[in-house]
């Protein structure tokens, strides 16, 4: 059987070594979960692109260290705002157009959910230091703090009882976090489905378009992470069922019927 290819955008135009580094782990966990990882490179010319991307069946959108172009949600860029990456959110944004007009499957995590919240005319804010909760731990703390998982939406269903117990009518998942920014109000059609205990912070988002049905009238499959969970696959069953989900999502993905009619 043929692995599902998932389109993988470099994480930033400007660092090397952050994409060195960064972009394996998204690779592989993709492997592991039975893909293949496919480099989508930020250089090339939205045909190429589109040439690409008409070989994969799902679309991961990395982390990164740039911060969404505030502009583009209506809002002027304040100081602790890193400088927007216009290649990297270029090619995000060719990627999230081809997977809704097709319904790929689309994994979305740290600044991957803020460009799809934004796409989806959502906002962000623009910074959380000073929120109660080290939202920008880092790599290097494996668990930074806990997130309240709605039981019954889509995500809830991945999590396993042992490492997500039931707390106050939510699955309560630890999770690492790196990040400084965060989903504000939600885009079109994004159930907001975790948040930080804490803070009330957005931790996680969930569902494709409005109406919109994919293979076989399966519902359109979107998950936006704010942590890392290709960073925690060893020691996180939680991680695992993430990319298992996503990948086999991607298997079963096929294009969905164009109907025309005529007058």
């Amino acid at each position: 059987m043929t692995k599902p290819r998932i389109a993988i955008p470099v994480p930033t135009s400007s660092d090397l070594e952050y994409n060195q580094r960064s972009w394996p782990q998204y690779a592989a966990a993709v492997q592991q979960a039975g893909g293949e990882p496919v480099e989508v490179a930020l250089n090339l010319t939205p045909a190429q692109i589109a040439d690409l991307i008409n070989s994969c069946q799902a679309v991961l959108l990395p982390g990164s260290p740039a911060d969404v172009n505030p502009q583009k949600y209506g809002h002027d860029r304040i100081e602790a705002t890193a400088p927007a990456d216009h290649a990297r959110e270029n090619v995000d944004e060719l990627l999230i157009q081809d997977a809704h007009n097709l319904y790929k499957p689309i994994l979305a995590i740290c600044f991957g959910i803020q460009i799809l919240n934004v796409w989806r005319g959502g906002t962000l804010i623009q910074d959380l230091t000073v929120m109660p909760v080290n939202h920008a731990a880092g790599g290097s703390v494996a668990i930074a703090h806990s997130v309240m998982v709605a039981p019954d939406s889509m995500f809830g269903g991945l999590l396993g009882e042992e490492e997500a117990t039931l707390q106050d009518d939510f699955l309560r998942l630890p999770i690492n976090s790196s990040h400084h920014q965060a989903v504000g109000i939600p885009g079109d059609g994004l159930r907001v489905v975790a948040r930080c205990p804490q803070d009330g912070v957005i931790e996680a988002v969930e569902g494709g378009q409005a109406g919109a049905s994919g293979a076989e009238g399966t519902a359109h499959w979107v998950l936006g992470l704010q942590w890392h969970p290709e960073r925690s696959t060893e020691i996180s069953a939680a991680s695992r069922a993430i990319f298992s989900h996503f990948v086999a999502e991607a298997a079963v993905w096929t294009p969905r019927a164009i109907r025309t009619s005529v007058a």
